[in-house]
């Protein structure tokens, strides 16, 4: 399937872009505050928290975006860059500008 011409449930697009930022947002927590504090401070308790917060989030953006390709609908291939996007550290709020512009 190609990419769709037109949204067809935009309410859900806000909730996935907003699901993405916030997933976004605890990946640098993890990656710039928790992983030093555990590693430069040797607290490997500091990242129990926002790294079962942050798999949690991931999980959900993962089944959103399968959802999506259905429910908005959104192409595959933007469903899987959206799931990659969220391992790299920014990359969601790369894929926020793609999901923005969707007519």
């Amino acid at each position: 399937m190609n990419q769709p011409q037109e949204v067809e449930n935009p309410e859900f697009l806000k909730k996935l872009r907003k699901l993405s930022l916030i997933e976004g947002c605890s990946t640098l927590i993890l990656f710039f505050i928790a992983m030093p504090l555990k590693y430069l401070l040797e607290l490997p308790e500091a990242v129990s928290w926002p790294g079962r917060i942050h798999g949690g989030l991931f999980i959900f953006l993962v089944m959103f975006s399968v959802i999506a390709i259905r429910k908005v609908p959104i192409g595959i291939k933007l469903s899987f860059m959206l799931i990659i996007a969220a391992i790299i550290p920014f990359g969601p709020f790369w894929m926020d500008k793609k999901l923005k512009v969707l007519p």
